[in-house]
Order: C-alpha cells, then sequence, then structure tokens
C-alpha cells in the first residue's frame, strides 16, 4: 500500500494543512465574530458566503486553471486564502469579513479541485481506493484538528488568525515542490436538475435538505455554543465530536442500506436526527456532558445521510453516468449549504440558540417524509442490483473533481494508466 501511496504524498500533504486552516478558520471566524457581538444574521451571511464562493469557485475556477497553469493557480488561491485570513483578523468590520469569506470558499474550490485531480491523475486502477480512503480520512481529520487548535489559542486576539495563516502557507509547499507533471485541463461543471430529479427524487430532494441541515449547523454550531455560554474549548469539542462520530456512523449505516432499501434507512436515520434535534430545543440542557450526548446523537445521524442518498441515486444511474450525477448531487449540497445559515441566523434571533435544532429537525423531517412517500411509489431494488455503499465526505465541502477520484467513476483505460506511472513526485 505505501507503494502505491508514495508517489502523492506530497499533495496529500498538502490536502492536510489546507483542511487543517479550513477547520480553523471555520470555527474562529463565528467565535470571535460572537465574541464581537455580531448578529446572527450575519455570523449565517459567514457561512453562506462561503457556500456560494465554494459553488461559483466550482463553476469558475476551472478556466482559471486552464489560463494560468495549475501549479501558479494553485499557489494564487493559496495566497489569497493566506490574505483573507490576515485580513479578517486585522480589520474587524462584518461586511468586510462576508465579502472576505466568499473569496476564501471560491479559493478553497480552486485548490480542492487542482488537488483532486491531480490525485487523480496520479492514481492507477490498484491504488484508486486507497487513494481515495486516504484522501476522505485526511480531509476528516484536518478539519477535525484545525477546530482543535481553537483552545491553545485566545479568541479575542489576532494570533490564531496568524497560525491559521502560517497553516496555509505550508499547505502550499508540497505541492509547489512536488515533482508531479500537471495533470489535464479541469472539466467544466454541469448541473441538469432535471435529469437528477428523474434519477433518483428522493436523493434530490433530501441531498438539498441535508445541505440545508448541515449548513445551518455547520455554520451556527459555535454560534449556538457561544449564546449558550460554552466556553470556547467546549465549543471546538462539540463542534469536533459532531464531525467524528458522522463519519464513524458512515460504516453501519452504510452496511444496512446495502441490505435493506436505502429510503428506510435514510427515513430511519432523519427521524433520528430530528428527534435529537427536537430534544435539544425543547430541553435545554444545562449539563455539558448531556447537551454534548445529545449533539453527538444529532452528528451521528446527521452525518451518515450524505453518503447513503448519493448511493441511492447511482443505485438507478448507469456507471458511466456516475460522475455526473454524483457531481451534481455535490452542487445540489452546496446549494443547501447557502441556503441553511441563511434561515437560520434570523430563526436564533427570534427564537434563541437552540432553535438552531429546530430548523435542523424540520430538514430532517421533510426528509423522513418524503424518503417513506417515495418508498410507495417505486419499489424496492432488488440487493443484487444496487452499488456497494462507500463512504463519502459533504463537509466542509467536495469538488466535482473528488468524484472522479471515487473508485466507483468510470476508470482510465489499463494502458493509460500505466502510462501515468512513470513519472514520480
Amino acid at each position: 500500500m505505501s507503494r502505491n501511496l508514495l508517489p502523492v504524498f506530497a499533495l496529500l500533504s498538502s490536502t492536510l494543512f489546507l483542511f487543517l486552516g479550513n477547520g480553523l478558520q471555520g470555527l474562529l471566524l463565528p467565535m470571535r465574530g460572537s465574541a464581537e457581538g455580531y448578529s446572527n444574521e450575519v455570523l449565517g451571511f459567514l457561512g453562506t458566503s462561503w457556500a456560494a464562493g465554494f459553488v461559483i469557485g466550482c463553476f469558475v475556477a476551472p478556466a482559471i486553471v486552464r489560463r494560468a497553469g495549475h501549479i501558479r493557480a494553485f499557489g494564487s488561491f493559496v495566497a489569497l486564502i493566506c490574505l483573507t485570513v490576515l485580513l479578517t483578523g486585522l480589520f474587524i468590520d462584518d461586511v468586510a469579513w462576508v465579502a472576505l469569506r466568499a473569496l476564501t470558499g471560491f479559493c478553497t474550490a480552486g485548490t480542492s479541485m487542482i488537488i483532486e485531480s491531480w490525485l487523480n491523475e496520479r492514481a492507477t486502477n490498484e491504488s484508486r481506493g486507497a487513494i481515495f480512503s486516504l484522501y476522505i480520512a485526511i480531509t476528516l481529520f484536518g478539519v477535525v484538528a484545525g477546530q482543535m487548535v481553537v483552545p491553545f489559542g485566545t479568541v479575542s486576539t489576532t494570533s490564531l488568525f496568524m497560525v491559521c495563516a502560517i497553516i496555509y502557507c505550508v499547505a502550499i509547499m508540497p505541492a509547489m515542490l512536488s515533482k508531479a507533471e500537471s495533470p489535464q485541463p479541469l472539466k467544466k461543471v454541469k448541473l441538469d436538475l432535471p435529469a437528477l430529479y428523474r434519477t433518483s427524487p428522493v436523493s434530490f430532494v433530501g441531498i438539498l435538505l441535508i445541505g440545508i441541515a448541515n449548513g445551518a449547523y455547520g455554520t451556527l454550531g459555535a454560534v449556538f455554543g457561544a449564546r449558550a455560554g460554552l466556553d470556547p474549548s467546549t465549543i471546538a469539542i462539540m463542534v469536533s465530536v459532531t464531525i467524528f462520530i458522522g463519519a464513524l456512523a458512515q460504516f453501519p449505516a452504510g452496511k444496512l442500506s446495502d441490505r435493506i432499501d436505502r429510503r428506510f434507512v435514510l427515513a430511519g436515520l432523519s427521524g433520528v436526527a430530528a428527534i435529537a434535534g427536537l430534544a435539544v430545543t425543547l430541553i435545554q440542557p444545562s449539563q455539558i456532558y448531556v447537551l454534548i450526548g445529545m449533539i453527538a446523537l444529532y452528528g451521528a445521524s446527521a452525518n451518515a445521510l450524505y453518503p447513503i442518498a448519493v448511493a441511492h441515486a447511482n443505485d438507478y444511474a448507469s456507471s458511466e453516468d456516475f460522475v455526473k450525477v454524483s457531481g451534481g448531487l455535490l452542487l445540489l449540497y452546496g446549494i443547501g449549504t447557502i441556503i441553511g445559515p441563511t434561515l437560520g441566523g434570523p430563526i436564533m434571533t427570534s427564537y434563541g440558540p437552540y432553535a438552531l435544532f429546530a430548523v435542523t429537525a424540520v430538514a430532517h423531517l421533510l426528509i423522513t417524509a418524503y424518503a417513506m412517500f417515495r418508498s410507495r411509489q417505486r419499489a424496492t431494488l432488488p440487493t443484487a442490483e444496487k452499488e456497494n455503499f462507500s463512504t463519502a465526505a459533504a463537509a466542509p465541502m467536495a469538488t466535482p473533481e473528488s468524484v472522479s477520484l471515487d473508485p466507483r467513476a468510470p476508470q482510465y483505460p489499463p494502458e493509460e494508466a500505466e502510462l501515468e506511472k512513470g513519472a514520480g513526485i
């Protein structure tokens, strides 16, 4: 396995530091914003603008990379991210933060697409599965580790902004110093929403609602913690536990969905997430361990939904349409993450911080209802005809280039893969 991963070690190293910075910045901004007295609406717009910038970047970045080249584009994107981090630390202004956050999302899409296309080109048929699994694990570890940096600094000063910029600077070096040849130009992103809905109505509606719920909690979870009186260390643990437990829950949930109708698994998990969200909203537990335990249950169910919805869509799609369907669902998820924080901020202002989980509960209840409704409209697919479940990461967000790296995507012909083995990194 090490022989297969050695050629992409530099690219995976850049990935790790990119997501370390992403995790730190994504938690630091709402916590600092809360300390500065920013409204819930403004803090919600930080997530909305980042997601909007990311989605736009998926469409626009390929043209920039084709014009400037992979290496120069990568260096420029990361340099801009470093500038935005430093500027948000220097200028404490809500409007500026929202605009800078959109630029960060745009550049993050560009850097992610470049690394993912690079990994995809370096992967062979025998190493693709290992590289994809490690890539998913690195993104998860990077985000969680970045969030856990917050308790070691002071949110009210510029120190954590500087640390975040340093992490991004380190992310430049492995990829820039790599000897890997530039991959083929990035693919143009196409989004055919009617075709996605025809392929799988449950996945179409479900992914949009999952994006709304995850976008609301992902952006405003730290704000909830601050408004509920939690200290920075507890907030970091709470947010990180949600992601980590959700990643672990994907495996048993996915295996179960291979054996029974995936729509029932979606409905059940969404129901559990809705119950957990409503419980937090109504009980408003004062004991930290009870609160984190309830939110961990929420994370375990809510964060296992995305890959099951993608797998359900691919059950009904032909193999050659895998990239188009999965990439389209990923961008649909991005649209949901734009909507979620926009709704969550004003609702938290009107009804209090715990109302955030009422927003997620409504989204999950709608998934449960629609999945059960659709299960009566189309017969269950026989187990033998299902695609094997595979884990997938949608948070913070992946790009359509990562879909091409998935082992389930159509592979290069063996002779082309052999040609790509030659050059080292």
